[in-house]
């Protein structure tokens, strides 16, 4: 991901909210919101995970006029295997404050650590870890959040 422009919007937060589920009228609902102890409207704690549909290339998001894997077989004749073995072992949001509409994030991305550990059945196990650095309109860091993947040496028999 390069650098990446976020504006974060009420209806953003709003659907965020109803797309996973959570009722809360603290994400949509400006007068529930100003009575409670944060004051106003903010994000759920995963709602950085849609800067993904402002980063032109996030590699689910459908492309128009090229085959796209998506999240089924082969929804759109694509052929193209969607990774290449390699699992999502952990997320970590670290909030320095409170995500609110009105805010302007710029996302930018950096390696992190790097391991290694043996497994019996995948042979020897490579983790590494990416860190995303949220900072709004006034530069100040808002979310630091941090993904780890796994890759295996070897492919896991059933």
């Amino acid at each position: 991901m390069a650098k990446v422009i976020f504006p974060v919007e009420a209806t953003h937060i709003m659907m965020f909210a109803r797309a996973i589920g959570d009722p809360n009228p603290v994400y949509h609902d400006p007068t529930a919101a100003a009575g409670t102890e944060v004051g106003g409207i903010i994000a759920p704690p995963t709602f950085p995970q849609a800067v993904a549909q402002f980063d032109p290339d996030y590699p689910l998001r459908p492309k128009p006029g090229e085959p796209w894997f998506g999240s089924a077989a082969e929804p759109t004749g694509s052929t193209a295997q969607r990774g290449t073995g390699g699992l999502h072992a952990s997320q970590e949001f670290e909030y320095h404050r409170a995500l609110r509409p009105g805010d302007v994030l710029t996302v930018e991305v950096r390696d992190g650590e790097s391991w290694e550990r043996e497994s019996k059945r995948a042979g020897k196990l490579l983790f590494s870890e990416r860190i995303k650095e949220y900072r709004d309109q006034n530069g100040e860091l808002v979310i630091t959040a941090r993904s780890v993947g796994v890759m295996t040496e070897r492919p896991v028999e059933s």
